[in-house]
């Protein structure tokens, strides 16, 4: 029978039905990957508002035939104005990988096991202590308010 409230105990299924934990060791192996996967998640965010950031800067900042600092953004197959860019495609899938991760997070917790709660929170505020809260703020892009983008 699946929890429906918020539950502590170490017998959870999560995500998956292969993926049971019956001992505490197997509940804190569970507990510190969804920690893990958690910073993850805050990484791969912070690698891709910088990815966005690096490439709206170097479309609008190189035309004056100085080199170029991020060869991967211009290629013949994809010219750096326009719609299919090189840039745009990466950071759609930069973008598919992080919404994949958050929604795996948000099934995570609708297991509703405090302990996996918790972890999951904590391992989203040591990411974002560790990559994304700094001295280098005008990384902050925001183009969509929505907590899973």
């Amino acid at each position: 029978m699946m929890h429906m409230t918020f539950y502590w105990g170490r017998n959870v299924t999560l995500l998956f039905d292969l993926w049971k934990t019956d001992s505490w060791f197997s509940y804190s192996l569970t507990l510190i990957a969804c920690l893990l996967f958690s910073v993850f998640y805050q990484y791969m965010e912070d690698r891709r508002l910088r990815f966005k950031l690096l490439s709206s800067s170097a479309v609008s900042s190189n035309t004056d035939g100085a080199v170029d600092s991020t060869p991967l953004l211009k290629t013949k197959i994809f010219a750096r104005g326009s719609r299919w860019s090189l840039g745009r495609f990466t950071g759609s899938v930069l973008f598919g990988i992080n919404s994949a991760l958050g929604y795996f997070l948000m099934l995570a917790i609708m297991s509703f096991n405090a302990g996996v709660f918790v972890a999951i929170v904590f391992g989203l505020a040591t990411g974002y202590l560790l990559f994304r809260s700094g001295d280098d703020e005008q990384v902050v892009v925001v183009d969509n308010p929505c907590a899973c983008a």
